[in-house]
């Protein structure tokens, strides 16, 4: 550890630890001040890869592959005999993922000349050229004052917790707790119907729980386009999901080794029980020890960090990104703030799009999207146009038994520009890349309908649903005027 640095890095999570790679990249003198501690390690990648994005695909994949066997093979002819799932194996997998990463990360890190401080990061004064950084060790909790020309905090975020149902880390928990379940839960209780909800829902549902899933919202996937929304509602209602909308949780109890669910929908009021509940009502900023009373940062009305397009703070030389600023909670749009951080600190322009910033919903098959919804489009004052193709008419799909879904793409009828692309589909997170990437540049529908797309594949439903726009799919009969 050096008293100063060009750039100190609080947070070692996907924005933090790219962020810290790129600038040592461009040569500068980096420490990246990380304090979570997995497993009894020190830990970099922060939730996303300790208890978040990664550890869920690993049980999502390993829970998917299980169902698969257990009910969908014999349309191919495949015989299996008796199926089981063996838990402690499931998680041990996940752990060797995780464990891998994390230590791909910490090797990139010293590749770069990057100095990982294990511990915790206070902006203790950002004003003036020299900020004022306290780090504390967790070794020994010894303070020193690191001094940085640049300081970008990378902080993340944390579980909501909620006085109606308080987690006690082993019949009610939060997403992290529910990555580590040892037994399939016989009765599962989630509360919100969000993307971790239904992710974690989905796990345990496949592996033999019978799960219920309250949304206070009334309505399902409200950031979604209504179309594809009501289409994955459906799906996952048919998958064995009991997804409740416009259902409030009012209180949460344990009573010996069952959790008691009081629930008010419709103006009456029922109970339930469970072995297990999961809260995952969303995130908030994580901010302990983040900012000293002297720290000049200034916060917006919810308590997030201000800053302009570029994650510039208000003072010069300190930047935010990531969960602890405006926009959505994802890590690559942390990481691509990161990025963008850090080549304005060395004095390039770059800048992130946030119109093409991509959400996914990783159940089976997946939820996507990018852009405007039709919905935020009329909003908008568009004239709209759409197009949208069904899954069940590809043959690539129907030869892989993915035929679900559909693909849906919205425009500007006066432009002819693709304004966003939304999907569910097997990939769907994939797909919408395509729609990312016509954005970006700015296409057009015809754009789309003019490429060449292979054949068999199930990305020729993007093209299909493009061409459906001007009433021109080939693969599905269409009333609208042909051009």
């Amino acid at each position: 550890m050096k008293d100063s640095y060009d750039l100190v890095v609080i947070g070692g999570g996907p924005g933090g630890y790219e962020a810290a790679i790129r600038a040592g990249q461009l040569g500068m003198s980096v420490a990246c001040i990380e304090k979570r501690v997995y497993k009894g390690e020190p830990a970099l990648g922060g939730t996303c890869l300790n208890v978040g994005c990664i550890p869920s695909k690993a049980l999502l994949d390993s829970s998917h592959r299980y169902e698969a066997t257990k009910h969908d093979l014999a349309e191919h002819g495949i015989s299996t005999g008796d199926v089981a799932i063996d838990i402690e194996q499931m998680i041990a997998r996940k752990e060797g993922i995780v464990k891998q990463l994390t230590g791909g990360i910490a090797a990139l890190l010293k590749g770069n000349g990057v100095d990982w401080l294990q511990g915790w990061g206070t902006l203790v004064d950002g004003k003036g050229n020299d900020k004022k950084v306290k780090f504390t060790a967790l070794a020994d909790d010894s303070e020193t004052t690191i001094t940085a020309k640049n300081v970008i905090l990378a902080a993340g975020s944390v579980p909501i917790d909620i006085p109606v149902a308080k987690t006690d880390g082993d019949r009610i928990v939060d997403s992290t707790g529910a990555l580590d379940f040892t037994a399939v839960p016989k009765r599962l209780g989630v509360i919100g119907a969000g993307v971790i909800g239904l992710e974690l829902g989905s796990v345990w549902r496949r592996l033999g729980a019978e799960v219920v899933v309250y949304e206070a919202l009334p309505s399902f996937l409200a950031a979604a386009d209504k179309d594809i929304a009501k289409e994955a509602g459906k799906m996952l209602k048919k998958q064995g999901l009991d997804i409740r909308v416009d259902t409030k949780v009012t209180n949460a109890e344990v009573k010996g080794d069952q959790v008691i669910v009081t629930s008010e929908a419709k103006g009456e009021s029922s109970e339930e029980s469970f072995d297990k509940l999961i809260v995952c009502v969303g995130r908030r900023a994580y901010s302990e020890k983040l900012l000293g009373e002297d720290s000049g940062i200034q916060l917006t009305e919810r308590g997030l960090i201000d800053v302009n397009d570029q994650c510039k703070t208000n003072l010069d030389g300190v930047y935010a990104i990531g969960d602890l600023v405006r926009g959505p909670m994802l890590a690559h749009k942390a990481m691509e703030e990161g990025m963008m951080a850090v080549e304005r600190i060395h004095g390039d322009k770059a800048q992130v799009n946030y119109d093409t910033i991509i959400n996914v919903i990783y159940t089976h098959p997946e939820i996507a999207w990018v852009g405007l919804t039709e919905q935020e489009a009329e909003a908008a004052g568009y004239e709209v146009k759409t197009g949208s193709f069904n899954l069940a008419a590809n043959g690539r799909a129907l030869a892989q038994s993915e035929a679900q879904g559909s693909i849906k793409v919205v425009a500007d009828a006066k432009t002819d520009r693709l304004l966003g692309m939304h999907a569910i589909s097997a990939g769907a997170g994939d797909i919408v890349h395509q729609g990312m990437i016509a954005m970006e540049f700015v296409s057009s529908i015809e754009d789309l309908q003019l490429m060449t797309f292979a054949h068999p594949t199930i990305s020729e439903a993007v093209h299909e649903a493009a061409l459906s726009a001007d009433g021109r799919a080939i693969h599905a009969i269409q009333r609208k005027k042909r051009k």
